[in-house]
């Protein structure tokens, strides 16, 4: 039987960590599901838990999802760890920085929930 899979969500609002965790239930992935509600407490649970997979908010307190990304995309220990940057920011400029930061995807909010699976499915 295959090991469970990682997802850690990394957002500063509730009401989006509690979303996030509702689409996945929803849709039965099998994954455990840990939360963070900053940058900073992002990379610390990153670096522990060591996620398959990791939804970041870009603007957070402490340590914005940028920096974040760019922490754990460049750090030997969470380099291969997928980031998909989940944000209001959108617009092109947001995806060439979110991009160049080590991100492999952003997906803009207000998002669907298969907006988020499909993210699941290509990185799971």
């Amino acid at each position: 039987m295959a090991s469970t899979k990682k997802i850690l969500v990394v957002d500063d609002a509730l009401i989006d960590r509690q979303r996030l965790c509702t689409v996945l239930a929803k849709a039965n992935v099998n994954a455990t599901v840990s939360l963070a509600q900053n940058g900073r407490e992002g990379v610390e649970k990153a670096r522990i838990e060591h996620p398959d997979l990791i939804f970041m908010d870009i603007l957070m307190p402490e340590l914005d999802g940028y920096s974040a990304c760019r922490q754990l995309t460049t750090a030997a220990d969470t380099k291969g760890i997928p980031i998909v940057i989940v944000s209001i920011k959108h617009q092109p400029a947001d995806k060439v920085w979110a991009t160049l930061q080590g991100a492999v995807a952003l997906v803009a909010k207000p998002y669907t929930d298969d907006q988020i699976l499909e993210q699941v499915a290509h990185f799971i």
